[in-house]
């Protein structure tokens, strides 16, 4: 759980709309520190479509997500880590 100015925002919420954007093959959040709400979300993201651009995938969450939610930061990756059954460890992002 990630706590943004006293909101719990849970990832699978926010990977859950990323993952619904056709250009997205895989994604992850979690919450890195900020000076003024405490957290913040940064997004992980694997191209399934190169043009995609983090103003893009930004917008395309503002529609989806309430504005504290929206991920503050978006990060391209080419694979993200992940333990032999398939799940995304999140804090080895970290």
């Amino acid at each position: 759980m990630i706590l943004v100015s006293g909101f719990n925002v849970y990832p699978n919420e926010i990977e859950d709309v990323v993952s619904g954007h056709p250009k997205v093959a895989n994604c992850a959040a979690i919450g890195v520190p900020d000076e003024n709400t405490g957290e913040k979300v940064k997004l992980f993201v694997i191209k399934s479509d190169d043009s995609l651009t983090a103003d893009e995938l930004l917008n395309w969450c503002r529609d989806y997500l309430t504005a504290y939610k929206v991920p503050k930061v978006c990060e391209f990756r080419d694979e993200l880590p992940m333990t032999p059954v398939g799940k995304i460890l999140r804090k080895d992002l970290r």
